[in-house]
C-alpha cells in the first residue's frame, strides 16, 4: 500500500507561501489577526447550554462536534469518554475507548457513534451509553459518522468508506475512494444526497456519491483544481462537508474554489477561486464561505455573483459560517462569535466561547459550537 502524508492545515498553508517565494533567503512573518472592530450597537447571543470536555492539541484540532437527539446533548471527550446531558442533567457518561475519540458525534435512530485514532467504531445506545456493537474501519477517524438508510457510513484516513448495519454492526459494504499521495489531515463527512445516496469529498478534488445500500458508486465530479509548482501548493482537498440545498451540492476546497453544481444534470452551474476548509453555508438563495485568510463571502446560489465580502476579520481563523435567524455566525481562534447581517455582511454583534472555534452547527433554531479548548456550548437568539 502506498503510504498516505497527511500534514496539518497550519504548516500546508505556511509551505504554500514558502514555495511561492521567488528569494532563497525566506523570512518567515508572523501574520497578525485583525483587531475586533468596535461595534456602535451590539446584538448577542443568549447561551443554553455549557459543558467543558479535555482540549485538543493545538497541533491537531480534531473535528470534535457535539450532536443533539430527542432534545438529549451528546458530548465526544477527546480522551476516550462519551456523555449525554438533558439540559443540564448528565443522563449518563461512557468511557469507550483508552486510544482517545477522534471523530465527532453521530446521534440518531436510537444510537450514538464515535470513532478513534486506532480505527474502532463504537455504537452506543442513546437512553443508557451501553455499548450496542464495535467494529474496525482501515485507519483513524477524522470526521463524523452519517447514519443513513439503516447504515451507519464512516470514512477512514486512507480513503476507505465503510458502511455497517446500524443495529447489529454488521459490515454492509465498503468502497474505496481515490488514494491521495499528500492531502490534509482532514475529512469530510458523509451527507445526504436523497433517500437512498450520500455525497462524499475527496482530497483529489472530486465529489463521490454513493448508493448507501449498497455501496455502488453513482456519480463522481471533480468540483475543484489547483495550481502550482509544488505538490503543496496542488493540494486541493475537500476537506468540510459538501451542503446539500434542493436540487443543488455547494462544495468548497482548500487551495480551490467554491462550487454550485446541479444535481439533476450533474453539471457545474459556477465555480468561483475562494480556499477554504470549512463548509458553507445556504440561506434564502445566498452561499457563505469563510475564507483561509478571514473573508466572509456572499455568493447568489443561482449565478455566482458575489453579493457581499467582510473581510474584518483577515488572519483570525474563521470556523464554518452558519446562518442562525438573520444573522450569518463564524467563530474565530479567541472563541468570539461573530454575527453579521445576512443581507450585507455587516457586522453587528458579538458572544464570546471559550477557545478556538472549530465547528459551529444549527439544530432546531440553536447553535451548536465546539472549541478546540472543549467548551462545547449551545446558545440561540435573544
Amino acid at each position: 500500500m502506498d503510504k498516505k502524508i497527511v500534514i496539518p492545515f497550519a504548516l500546508a498553508i505556511f509551505s504554500a507561501a514558502l514555495f511561492g517565494c521567488s528569494s532563497n533567503k525566506v523570512k518567515e512573518e508572523k501574520i497578525k489577526p485583525n483587531p475586533l472592530p468596535k461595534l456602535a450597537q451590539s446584538i448577542s447571543l443568549a447561551p443554553v447550554f455549557s459543558q467543558s470536555v479535555s482540549s485538543t492539541s493545538s497541533q491537531d484540532p480534531l473535528r470534535l462536534q457535539m450532536d443533539v437527539d430527542q432534545g438529549v446533548y451528546f458530548l465526544p471527550d477527546p480522551k476516550g469518554v462519551v456523555s449525554a446531558y438533558k439540559g443540564k442533567q448528565r443522563l449518563w457518561e461512557k468511557r469507550v475507548t483508552k486510544h482517545g475519540i477522534t471523530s465527532g458525534v453521530e446521534a440518531a435512530d436510537g444510537v450514538v457513534i464515535v470513532g478513534n485514532s486506532k480505527g474502532q467504531v463504537f455504537a452506543l445506545d442513546q437512553s443508557t451509553g451501553e455499548e450496542k456493537w464495535q467494529a474496525q474501519a482501515s485507519g483513524a477517524l477524522l470526521s463524523p459518522a452519517f447514519i443513513h438508510n439503516g447504515r451507519a457510513i464512516i470514512i477512514a484516513n486512507d480513503s476507505t468508506v465503510f458502511a455497517f448495519d446500524v443495529n447489529t454492526g454488521q459490515q454492509a459494504w465498503t468502497y474505496k475512494l481515490p488514494h491521495a499521495q499528500l492531502s490534509l489531515r482532514a475529512q469530510s463527512a458523509p451527507v445526504a444526497i436523497d433517500a437512498r445516496t450520500v455525497a462524499i469529498g475527496t482530497a483529489n478534488g472530486y465529489i463521490y456519491a454513493i448508493d448507501s445500500l449498497t455501496g455502488v458508486p453513482r456519480m463522481q465530479q471533480r468540483v475543484a483544481v489547483s495550481e502550482g509548482r509544488s505538490d503543496v501548493q496542488r493540494l486541493v482537498d475537500i476537506a468540510a462537508d459538501p451542503v446539500i440545498v434542493g436540487q443543488f451540492m455547494v462544495s468548497t476546497s482548500f487551495q480551490g474554489q467554491v462550487t454550485v453544481m446541479n444535481l439533476a444534470t450533474q453539471q457545474i452551474m459556477w465555480s468561483e477561486d475562494a480556499s477554504s476548509v470549512a463548509s458553507p453555508a445556504v440561506h434564502d438563495g445566498k452561499v457563505f464561505v469563510s475564507t483561509i485568510d478571514g473573508k466572509v463571502l456572499a455568493f447568489d446560489l443561482f449565478s455566482g455573483e458575489q453579493v457581499w465580502t467582510n473581510e474584518q476579520l483577515l488572519n483570525r481563523q474563521l470556523s464554518n459560517p452558519v446562518v442562525l435567524g438573520n444573522q450569518v455566525v463564524v467563530g474565530d481562534f479567541d472563541g468570539v462569535l461573530h454575527l453579521l447581517d445576512v443581507n450585507n455582511g455587516q457586522l453587528l454583534g458579538r458572544s464570546s466561547t471559550s477557545g478556538d472555534v472549530r465547528v459551529l452547527r444549527v439544530v432546531d433554531n440553536q447553535l451548536l459550537v465546539s472549541t478546540r479548548k472543549g467548551a462545547m456550548s449551545i446558545w440561540q437568539n435573544r
